[in-house]
């Protein structure tokens, strides 16, 4: 698949966001405390691959440790759509996005899409932790 627009919500549907996405692009999941017990299942696009944000007014904003991430949760219904960053170590300024969110992709579509485990927990991020299949 190629890039294409997408649109992705929270579950109410109170923020939106539309943005290009090449669901062929490697995401991920980690086993960090906060992705683990969220269930996050991310991807990362330039900030200049977002062309709509609705809704981020309704929005309520959750950072820790070294703010290298800003992530939003929708106030009315909770789930985190998506978060803001600046990390030189991965190119600098992203906009990262649940990827469940997307409403236009087909079950055949999400099942396809490359997944990355990330040793968040450990802070071995070039490694895979030995055991994933509950993330």
């Amino acid at each position: 698949m190629a890039m294409k627009r997408h649109r992705a919500s929270c579950h109410c549907g109170a923020v939106t966001v539309e943005l290009d996405f090449d669901t062929a692009a490697v995401t991920s999941r980690c086993n960090c405390s906060i992705c683990r017990k969220s269930r996050w299942w991310g991807a990362n696009v330039k900030p200049e691959a977002v062309h709509a944000l609705r809704g981020e007014d309704n929005t309520f904003v959750y950072s820790w440790g070294g703010k290298a991430i800003a992530l939003h949760y929708c106030k009315t219904c909770g789930i985190r759509l998506f978060g803001r960053g600046d990390l030189p170590q991965i190119g600098g300024k992203f906009f990262a996005f649940n990827v469940a969110c997307l409403d236009d992709v087909s079950d055949e579509e999400f099942a396809a899409i490359p997944v990355r485990v990330c040793n968040g927990r450990d802070n071995d991020w070039m490694h895979e932790p030995k055991i994933t299949s509950y993330l």
